[in-house]
Order: C-alpha cells, then sequence, then structure tokens
C-alpha cells in the first residue's frame, strides 16, 4: 500500500475546483455539527470571498486530493480569527489538524506579533482541543443558553419573575446615542478583569472597548437594536447597560449585560434583561418583529450568570472551548 503524502498550502485557482468535495462536506454538517446558525456561503460565494481577501483557506491535500481545510482572517483590527477547521471524515484527524494549524501559524506570524488568535471551537471542533494544546492554546469554556420564543415553559417562567424592589432613584429605558460613552466606560470597567479579557483584549483598554461598542452600535457585528437595548440610569446617568442585537435573520442575542460595581447586588441585571426580552417576545407576539429565539453567551463557571439566565427563561444548548493564543511578543 503507497504511503499516504499530505500537502498544505492556500487555496489558489489551480485547486479550487477539486476543493469542491470537501467545502461541500462541510457545508452539509455546518448546522447539524458546527451549531451554524444560519447556512454558510455556497462554494462559488465562499471561492469569491477568498479570492477578494475577505477571508484566507488553508487546503490540506491528502494525495492529491483536498481533504481538509481551515479558514481564518486578519481584517478585523484586534485579532486574527482562526474561524474553523474542518476534515473529510476522522481518519488521521489529528495528523491533519497538526499540519493546519503548523501552516496557519507560519502563515500569521507577522500578523501574531502583536495579536492575539481567537478561535472558537464551535461543534466537533471542540474534539481538536488536545492537538492544538501543543500550540500554546488556553481555554475557556462558553455555554450557550437560548430563550425560544412560543416556549409556555419559559414564556410563563419570564411572565411569573418576581423583581427585586427598584429604588426611584434608578429608571430602566431604552438606549440613547448620548449613552455611548458611559456604555464604554461601563464595560471596559464590568469586563476588564474577566474571562473574556483573555480571548479578546480589547476590553481590557478603553480604547479596546470603544471599538467593541462602536462595531454594536454600528451595526458591525449585526443590526443593532436601540429599543431592545435597556439602560440602567442611577439620578439620570447610565450605570447599566444589557445591549441586544440581530446575528441572524430572526434571532437576537445580548451580547452585553454589565452594571457599574457600585450599583451591583440589587438585582438590576434581571431587571435590564426583563425589559429587552419582554420587548422582544411583545414584538413577536404582536408582529412588529418576528424573532425565532434570544440567546446568550457566558462561561461554563460563571455559576451566578447561569442561574440568573435559568431564572428567566434560558436553558442551555451547548458548551464549547473558546480557545485562545497569547501574542508572541
Amino acid at each position: 500500500m503507497a504511503e499516504t503524502t499530505y500537502e498544505v498550502e492556500l487555496l489558489n485557482g489551480n485547486i479550487s475546483k477539486i476543493f469542491a468535495g470537501v467545502y461541500n462536506d462541510f457545508k452539509a454538517k455546518a448546522v447539524s455539527d458546527y451549531k451554524f446558525e444560519l447556512e454558510p456561503l455556497g462554494y462559488e460565494e465562499f471561492i469569491d470571498a477568498v479570492e477578494k481577501k475577505y477571508m484566507q483557506c488553508i487546503v490540506l491535500k491528502e494525495n492529491e486530493i483536498p481533504t481538509a481545510f481551515l479558514v481564518y482572517t486578519t481584517l478585523i483590527s484586534e485579532a486574527v480569527e482562526l474561524n474553523l477547521i474542518h476534515c473529510l471524515g476522522t481518519e488521521d484527524e489529528t495528523t491533519k489538524v497538526k499540519r493546519l494549524i503548523e501552516k496557519f501559524l507560519e502563515l500569521t506570524a507577522e500578523e501574531r506579533i502583536n495579536k492575539i488568535v481567537s478561535y472558537p471551537m464551535i461543534g466537533h471542533q471542540s474534539v481538536f482541543t488536545a492537538d492544538i494544546a501543543k500550540f500554546g492554546f488556553k481555554y475557556v469554556g462558553q455555554a450557550v443558553l437560548r430563550f425560544m420564543m412560543g416556549n409556555a415553559s419559559s414564556e410563563r417562567i419570564l411572565e411569573n419573575m418576581k423583581l427585586s424592589e427598584r429604588p426611584e432613584d434608578y429608571k430602566i429605558v431604552g438606549y440613547d446615542e448620548s449613552y455611548r460613552k458611559d456604555a464604554i466606560r461601563v464595560i471596559h470597567e464590568s469586563f476588564k478583569d474577566t474571562q473574556d479579557a483573555l480571548f479578546d483584549t480589547r476590553f481590557k483598554s478603553p480604547e479596546g472597548t470603544e471599538d467593541i461598542i462602536n462595531k454594536i452600535v454600528e451595526n458591525v457585528y449585526g443590526e443593532f437594536l436601540p429599543d431592545v437595548t435597556s439602560v440602567l440610569l442611577y439620578k439620570g446617568s447610565p450605570v447599566g447597560f444589557a445591549f441586544a442585537n440581530v446575528t441572524g435573520g430572526d434571532i437576537a442575542n445580548l451580547p452585553l449585560v454589565a452594571i457599574e460595581k457600585e450599583h451591583r447586588g440589587h438585582g438590576f441585571s434581571e431587571h435590564l434583561l426583563n425589559r429587552s426580552i419582554k420587548t422582544i417576545v411583545d414584538w413577536t407576539k404582536i408582529g412588529k418583529r418576528v424573532f425565532s429565539e434570544i440567546n446568550v453567551t457566558t462561561e461554563t463557571n460563571n455559576y451566578k450568570a447561569l442561574k440568573m439566565y435559568r431564572r428567566i427563561g434560558f436553558r442551555e444548548d451547548f458548551c464549547y472551548p473558546q480557545a485562545y493564543l497569547l501574542p508572541k511578543k
């Protein structure tokens, strides 16, 4: 039997046609095996995106036939984003992942001098943790929770939840552009020492946090929902936020929830979430804007947050390791 030979190279015109088989294998499994909320790009659209440098694709060929690939992007300012690793079948998967990661690290060596590598290992990719740990990657466990529209149990929990008494000095309102600077301050102070800051180092500085907030409210991370986003005011000044946006056609997401330190411990996070979620539920019921679900992500060891989301009607869907590789400097 002939020995298996592996070659690893960037996707190019010479192999783009024979690459269709392994890409379409991934596309068929994107929802079931990789937890994609939306259908991924069609093959021709994917090739077009690679040719336009929106993303990079490393292809592994096994005896001249593409059987695995890795997709990444360096276009975002804050990190090298490793988006996906897919192998055709599981035979020699460890070897294939090793070869792809080696090539990825070689090609991104210059960017990684100053940038962190972020790799959400969603779905089947979680089996690669031991393989990429050998390259220095570390992990933060992430839990995805969902509030499903039309789920009688969740809606009953939301409707019957008992909120803490809110003093007169506090008020909850929708988002206004005048609150942006306060949002940057509150989010930075709340997240700078959390595990989130390990794989998204922007949280560590006001300037980096400003980039995050700007991209949320300017629709870079999906359609921003200012009317759903809830803001806690204390004597008229913002001291808490629950941001909301749309990550899929009918999927709402709550990407950031934070309360200024001196105002914590009074259940105000639940007040913020209650308003945001009830707004989405009400919109859906009257047909103003129909959503299928609301999702949130939090660390698997953040038991306080997990309990809070359960009290509101969320249920855990799945967990995954968020991998990160620190800059070389």
